[in-house]
């Protein structure tokens, strides 16, 4: 479908999804495309992760998503956030990224919440999604965790990649599967244990661990960590392709308590298996490793 013309500097351009994503045919059939166009994905979140997950699925062609996020851009996400820009510094996250979208496909259906994810818009936020990809911030804990209970409870498979040094780490969750709180296990637990469960859980293999030179930079208690735009990039890599495994149905995809992690530093790929999850024996005696050096034991 034509849409009207889009200006740029000295050129008019007629919008044609066809020919916008024609380079993916190959590695897509136009069948598959078409699959891809008419799907919804809902990203919470907009930052570094995010936003590249935004920007990559619409590359992809998906054709509709739901996007939440309540933060406004600073000088401080510039290493990694694919909307931080000196003319973004101050402007709304999903303003920006909306308009990034729309850019690449105009034709797009973005349904965008700007309060970022409540009690009150969840159900909606999820309404008619075929995946749900987690973008949130490292430490909203809680409001992850109500997220992948909906999923859970509506039947929506759902992804979190996590940007970890310069590599990712990938978990899928797939309905009726391993849950998302059974393989992390938050349920009692103070705020700190719960950050050093997600951290073991999100890398069992712990590749990153090595080269982490300023180990001060990493501090929960001012919820703030380092972090590297090529971790963003490869995760929104991996994400999208296993969003295009997932949607087409192809290609081996293991849920929870599998997981993946590549480290480009160490150009180390793992994967590896928890049964139980964070209450393996393997697990336990990671979280006793990773509880020490957090509090600088």
């Amino acid at each position: 479908m034509s849409m009207p013309p889009t200006t740029g500097p000295g050129v008019v351009v007629d919008f044609d999804y066809t020919t916008a994503f024609s380079r993916n045919i190959g590695w897509l059939t136009r069948a598959e495309q078409d699959k891809i166009r008419d799907s919804r994905i809902a990203i919470a979140g907009l930052g570094g992760v995010g936003g590249a997950h935004v920007l990559s699925l619409l590359r992809l062609g998906i054709g509709a998503l739901n996007i939440s996020d309540f933060d406004r851009f600073s000088i401080e996400n510039f290493n990694r956030q694919a909307g931080a820009t000196l003319t973004t510094v101050g402007l709304p996250k999903i303003d920006c990224i909306a308009r990034m979208a729309r850019d690449i496909n105009p034709s797009v259906s973005l349904r965008c919440f700007e309060r970022g994810i409540t009690n009150d818009n969840l159900d909606d936020f999820l309404d008619g999604v075929d995946i749900y990809v987690d973008g949130i911030d490292f430490f909203a804990v809680d409001v992850r965790r109500k997220l992948f209970a909906a999923c859970e409870r509506k039947g929506i498979r759902a992804l979190t990649a996590a940007p970890l040094g310069m590599g990712t780490a990938i978990l899928y969750f797939k309905p009726g599967g391993m849950t998302f709180e059974e393989y992390f296990r938050f349920e009692g637990q103070s705020s700190f244990e719960q950050l050093a469960r997600f951290v073991a859980g999100l890398s069992p293999a712990m590749l990153q661990r090595d080269y982490l030179v300023v180990p001060s930079a990493v501090n929960f208690p001012e919820q703030r960590g380092p972090s590297t735009v090529m971790a963003c990039d490869l995760c929104a890599g991996v994400v999208g392709t296993e969003v295009l495994k997932l949607l087409l149905g192809r290609g081996k995809l293991r849920p929870a308590p599998w997981g993946m992690q590549f480290d480009a530093y160490r150009q180390q790929l793992s994967h590896t298996w928890r049964p139980f999850g964070n209450a393996n024996p393997l697990q336990q005696l990671l979280l006793m490793l990773i509880r020490r050096k957090l509090k600088g034991n």
